[in-house]
């Protein structure tokens, strides 16, 4: 085979890896939006191996692969993949609890909370019962509310709470007075 006709099926091999990836990468992730039908916050995540696929050569057509209404409505319209293609990013969870996080300071230690890596050392909420809360347990659909009745924990905080709260025999307070 010639050398540039393989040197062009290897180009075009790198071009459509790097789409499909592209594509892949910039579809996934939990996302937040207002469900078309009941006006209320919703969780849905998009179909990322369909929009790869179906983005090769144009825009990727956007479908759902969950969401918090489903099974109930797992037959709807699907009106809200306008608002993800309008903002894509700006209904991704992480990126609105960056912009949440972005000027806040731990409601424990008073430390910034800087930035953020979502893989490691998540920053949590603390609920109005003083206990910290994991972002594992907060479910999407609930995040505007969440956001306005939580305060900001940073990673730290959120370990050391959770370790007392988890193993109070195993913990000394010592800004108690003792007992003796």
């Amino acid at each position: 085979m010639d050398s540039a006709i393989l040197f062009a099926l290897l180009a075009a091999a790198a071009f459509l890896a790097f789409r499909l990836t592209w594509i892949w990468f910039t579809s996934r992730g939990d996302r937040l939006v207002t469900c078309p039908e009941t006006r209320q916050p919703v969780g849905v995540t998009v179909d990322t191996k369909h929009a790869a696929w179906t983005g090769i050569a144009h825009t990727p057509a956007l479908r759902l692969n969950t969401c918090t209404r489903w099974p109930e409505r797992k037959d709807c319209g699907q009106k809200c993949l306008a608002e993800i293609a309008a903002a894509a990013d700006g209904c991704l969870v992480h990126n609105i609890l960056s912009k949440w996080y972005a000027d806040k300071s731990c409601a424990i230690c008073g430390k910034p909370i800087g930035e953020i890596h979502w893989s490691d050392h998540r920053p949590a909420l603390l609920n109005p019962e003083r206990q910290t809360v994991d972002w594992t347990q907060v479910r999407t659909e609930t995040l505007p509310r969440t956001l306005e009745t939580h305060a900001p924990v940073c990673w730290n905080c959120h370990i050391v709470q959770t370790f007392c709260h988890e193993h109070p025999d195993l913990v000394v307070d010592r800004s108690r007075p003792s007992r003796l």
